[in-house]
This record gives C-alpha cells, sequence and structure tokens, in this order.
C-alpha cells in the first residue's frame, strides 16, 4: 500500500513540474507577443496629421496582440500627403511580420540624377512594391492587400489605386457615396501585375473612408459574413463629425460581434476635407 502511495506522489510531482514548466513557457510566449505588439504599434503613426484642409482619423483594432493590417500616413512634401492601408493575408505573428515588410518596401518618391526628387504615382508604388515582394521569394505563399493613395492639399485632387484591397467610399458632403475602384491583384502573386489609378476631385466636406476586410467580417447575416451591412451601419452616422463617426461604429461593433473575440484585423481611415469656414 505504501508502495502505491508512493508512486501517486511521484507521479502528482512529475505532474506539477509539468505544469510549472507549461505555465513558465506560456507566460514567456505571452510577454513575447506583448513587446511584439507594443513594437508594432510604434511603427503606427503617433498622431493624424492635419495638412491643410485635409484631416485623418483612424479607427485600429487588432483581433489579437499583433496585427495582420497596418497602416500609415505621411506628408510627402509642402503639397502632398500619401496614406496606405495594407492588410497581411492570415492572422497573428506572420501577418504582422509582412506588414512590417510592407511598410518598409513601399517606395514614395524617386530620386532624380542631379538632385531633387519625383513622388510615385499610387499605381506605380503598388507595382514596385508587388515586385519587392515578389523578389523575397518567401518560402510560404504569402499575400496581401493594400491601398496607396495621395492628396493635393492645394487643388483637393485625390489618386488612389488599390492591390486586391476592399474599395474606399468617397462619402461626398452631400451625404451621396460612392466606391472607388481602380483595378490591380494581390500583391506577391503576379510578377509584372499593373495596378490602375482612380483619380477624382474632392470638395470641402467630402470625405474618403478606408478599410479592410475585417469590418464586413464583424457583421454577420443569416447566412453568414454580410458584406454590404456595415455599408448601411455607417451611413447611418454620415453626419457626425469624422471622429463621432469612427466611435459610434465602434460601439455598433461592440454590439455585433463583442470585443473580446473578435473575428478579423480591422482598421478605418476617414480623409476628410474640412468643411468651407473651418
Amino acid at each position: 500500500m505504501q508502495r502505491e502511495l508512493d508512486e501517486v506522489r511521484q507521479e502528482l510531482d512529475l505532474v506539477r513540474r509539468r505544469d510549472d514548466a507549461l505555465n513558465s513557457y506560456m507566460r514567456r510566449i505571452d510577454e513575447e507577443l506583448r513587446l511584439a505588439a507594443r513594437l508594432q504599434r510604434d511603427f503606427l503613426p503617433k498622431s493624424m496629421p492635419e495638412v491643410g484642409r485635409v484631416r485623418f482619423h483612424t479607427l485600429f483594432r487588432p483581433a489579437g496582440y499583433v496585427s495582420g493590417d497596418l497602416y500609415d500616413v505621411m506628408r510627402l512634401d509642402e503639397r502632398n500627403v500619401g496614406f496606405y492601408l495594407a492588410d497581411a493575408v492570415g492572422h497573428g505573428v506572420p501577418a504582422a511580420l509582412l506588414t512590417m515588410f510592407v511598410k518598409q518596401a513601399l517606395q514614395t518618391k524617386e530620386i532624380i540624377a542631379g538632385g531633387g526628387y519625383r513622388l510615385l504615382d499610387p499605381s506605380e508604388a503598388l507595382r514596385g512594391l508587388n515586385a519587392r515582394l515578389i523578389d523575397q521569394n518567401l518560402s510560404n505563399a504569402t499575400f496581401a492587400t493594400a491601398l496607396y493613395g495621395t492628396i493635393d492639399v492645394d487643388t483637393l485632387m485625390l489618386t488612389v489605386s488599390r492591390a486586391g484591397h476592399p474599395a474606399p467610399i468617397l462619402l461626398r458632403a452631400d451625404g451621396t457615396a460612392e466606391p472607388l475602384e481602380p483595378e490591380g491583384s494581390l500583391l506577391g502573386i503576379f510578377p509584372d501585375e499593373t495596378y490602375d489609378a482612380r483619380t477624382v476631385q474632392l470638395r470641402p466636406g467630402d470625405r474618403v473612408i478606408l478599410y479592410t476586410d475585417g469590418v464586413e467580417v464583424a457583421f454577420w447575416g443569416t447566412a453568414g459574413v454580410d458584406t454590404e451591412r456595415w455599408h448601411d451601419e455607417l451611413m447611418g452616422y454620415r453626419n457626425l463629425s469624422a471622429g463621432e463617426l469612427l466611435s459610434e461604429f465602434s460601439d455598433r461593433i461592440d454590439r455585433e460581434a463583442g470585443s473580446l473575440a473578435p473575428k478579423d484585423d480591422l482598421t478605418i481611415i476617414i480623409a476628410e476635407v474640412a468643411p468651407e469656414g473651418q
């Protein structure tokens, strides 16, 4: 009987030691993921620029510690501002690493021999980004969608290109909306892919809404993902300011899908032209 008790104690001790080792391993993984999340956020804009009459607002909600979404807004020169939004296929650390590569590989200017520079058209920028991603010859099939655009803050001309990314929505000051749908496939698939560009004239009070497909996934219908429902929800807040719109929309997503277990990374950027008199 005593021998049997000793054997049970030994087995319990072995289980406790394994449990301690597993807990230690999980704590280390958790700490590393938290550090990775903080590092990724360091690569995001600390604040949104206001360039001339053009202002930017964002909603960024990763599904986990790190996100497969990444964005940036940058002043290109005295009169042009650029913005991009990338979404790596997949989730977690692999997707986050790919978006970091996209950030570093996106070229927005070309140095001219003899001095000076030339701003790259968004279609050129995406074509170069696609070539650099393919040149990496990654061991796994790794793809991403992306959108890059520029706004001339003097003329208010918007030019945008997309690589398999959801089409941005132009919300006019009068409440009408239209998608901007230049053609272009995902990054990392076709070596010689070309990307269309769409140019539109913005007016005071207009807004351009950019988003990743996590917004669509957040709304489910009876047959699964309802890709149009989020648009109807968003339009219900179109009379609010951009900041209020994103706040209300975020609360609506929480009521729809909850905030503890989001289905996908979610990012929204709103570029707005200040109304007359502001």
